[in-house]
């Protein structure tokens, strides 16, 4: 059965995309950044170095707060 509207389309999940952007050149500028960054290896990539700089932050917040916190008078 095909559909009848064709800017309904089908992923292979079987999800419904309503007027999705069915070509590069319809994307906006942010569609295609964030396609790019946040899909395949770069994504990967940045979403890794985004939690290490995450936990380095925590760790130097919870560092400097305990030593405050715990320092001899």
């Amino acid at each position: 059965m095909e559909p009848q509207d064709p800017s309904v389309q089908y992923s292979r999940w079987e999800e419904v995309s309503v007027g999705a952007v069915s070509s590069p050149e319809e994307a906006s500028c942010w569609q295609r950044l964030s396609g790019k960054l946040c899909a395949g290896r770069l994504g990967l990539t940045l979403r890794m170095l985004g939690g290490l700089a995450l936990f380095w932050v925590i760790f130097i917040l919870g560092y400097v707060t305990g030593y405050f916190i715990h320092k001899c008078k």
